[in-house]
């Protein structure tokens, strides 16, 4: 990517109140869709027996296009397009391992994740998307108008243009309100990253049968179901900026208390110098660890082994690289086939909040990752596959894992199954949970975490490699908490 275009897509020009209040106002409408929030789901079950979908696993030689290399033994495609598969060195002084190699896919290219949006009746409505991935436990999540890499819309596939995109390549059809590249997962990307945008218009716009108009209200409070809001959604929508000096105070009017803490986390700490000192700690927390990734060769992979049908770890943990067969009616190809990540078992991914000051405060983690551009993004306070922890002793747990796993669940003020992203990740699920602790609750954290409200993460998302993927499916979850109360 040109650092021409790097710089546009993170120069986004500031949007001011009025907007910031629009967006409020949509995320306030949770029942004023142009489909009733309780028809929502007859609409997703009409659009899955509108179509043919069908995904199955089959061995590496049923690939399409697809082969190992012969020198490199990594999984590539015919036209030297799309992603590879490929073996990742890992050297740092993060963690309980030093070194390891792994499989990593490395897509270069940078995606589009964009919704449009509109004002319909007053209010700002989000044009989304009933969208198949191979990956998909329940086959259809709600997608962003577009979700679309760069092979997508220039059709390298030889498939037709996928719908709307023209709108987010343009910048004569309409107003871009959002514009950002943020990372994917960390563990199984080398430095992938897509442009999160939101782009305004005005005139009509023709709603294809798989699309609808929904609030932002609405798209919460699907995010507060289990493997409806898929992550290419989450993401955009943390990327929005809901917070400004005024949106805190205004919401905390609200008599819930839970829902007061959230709304005035909107507004606090977003002035310079307290943004200055959270960038100041995770840059330090970076400086800190070392992170060698280096990309070899798929066959100088130790401990990890291949059949005719996976390329997994001879421990039994982690993941495992497979391949699938793909057909759905209203994809841009009919069919075809692919390599996919597919995780060994569900992860667990938790915030763990607290009210300081009547402030709603979250303990984030600047986590090393192998597939990071910069070394540390920052994280959820756990973020980790419990299983691979159940031979170790507790002491040698990730930070704060057991409070989670013990925690009562009167305190958990969020929790859903939420899905990774269905392109590349198959069948990919992680628990997300928001846990409110006590208010002496780890006062003095350790160095690599910090207590910082929904404003401050805000601030930070207006720029790119500062949260993870993970941390921002949990601030649209924060988000879903605000607008609709518990």
């Amino acid at each position: 990517m040109s650092s021409s275009v790097e710089a546009e897509a993170n120069a986004a020009a500031p949007l001011g109140s009025n907007n910031t209040r629009r967006f409020v106002d949509s995320a306030l409408s949770a029942c004023n869709g142009m489909i009733p929030t309780t028809e929502f789901h007859c609409w997703l079950a009409d659009r899955l027996g509108e179509n043919s979908f069908e995904t199955n696993r089959i061995p590496f030689d049923r690939l399409s296009k697809w082969k190992f290399d012969a020198s490199t033994e990594n999984l590539v495609h015919a036209d030297g397009r799309f992603f590879t598969v490929e073996g990742l060195q890992v050297e740092t002084n993060y963690g309980a391992a030093p070194s390891w190699h792994q499989p990593i896919i490395n897509q270069a290219e940078v995606g589009i994740l964009g919704i449009l949006v509109k004002e319909i009746d007053g209010v700002l409505h989000c044009l989304m998307s009933a969208k198949m991935e191979p990956g998909n436990v329940n086959v259809l999540q709600l997608s962003p108008t577009v979700q679309a890499t760069r092979s997508n819309y220039t059709q390298a596939h030889r498939g037709s243009v996928p719908p709307y995109v023209d709108y987010f390549l343009g910048r004569g059809r309409g107003r871009v309100l959002v514009d950002v590249l943020q990372s994917e997962q960390g563990s199984w990307f080398y430095r992938k990253r897509n442009r999160n945008m939101v782009v305004e218009v005005q005139e009509e716009v023709p709603v294809l049968p798989d699309f609808c108009w929904l609030t932002l209200g609405q798209v919460l409070a699907l995010l507060r179901q289990d493997n409806i809001v898929n992550m290419d959604t989450r993401t955009v929508l943390s990327c929005i900026p809901f917070h400004d000096s005024a949106t805190g105070p205004e919401l905390a009017a609200s008599e819930e208390p839970f829902r007061q803490a959230v709304a005035r986390s909107l507004s606090h700490g977003i002035d310079s110098s307290s943004i200055s000192e959270a960038v100041g700690w995770f840059e330090e927390a970076k400086a800190r660890y070392r992170l060698r990734a280096t990309r070899v060769p798929l066959s100088r992979v130790d401990k990890w082994y291949r059949t005719d049908t996976e390329i997994a770890h001879q421990d039994g943990k982690y993941f495992a690289v497979i391949a699938v067969s793909v057909s759905a009616t209203n994809r841009e190809v009919a069919s075809w086939t692919q390599p996919m990540i597919e995780p060994r078992e569900q992860g667990e991914i938790a915030l763990l909040v607290k009210r300081i000051g009547g402030v709603l405060h979250g303990l984030v983690h600047a986590r090393v990752e192998a597939g990071y551009k910069w070394t540390a993004e920052i994280a959820p306070t756990v973020q980790c596959s419990v299983a691979n922890y159940q031979s170790t002793p507790s002491n040698d747990w990730p930070p704060f894992l057991d409070d989670v796993l013990t925690a009562d669940p009167e305190t958990v003020r969020y929790e859903s199954i939420l899905s990774e992203e269905g392109g590349r990740f198959y069948q990919a699920q992680n628990r997300y949970r928001i846990i409110e602790v006590h208010e002496d609750f780890a006062a003095r954290p350790p160095s690599d975490f910090r207590w910082m409200t929904l404003g401050q993460l805000g601030e930070l998302l207006r720029s790119t490699h500062f949260l993870n993927i993970q941390a921002r499916s949990l601030v649209a979850s924060l988000h879903s908490l605000w607008a609709l109360g518990r």
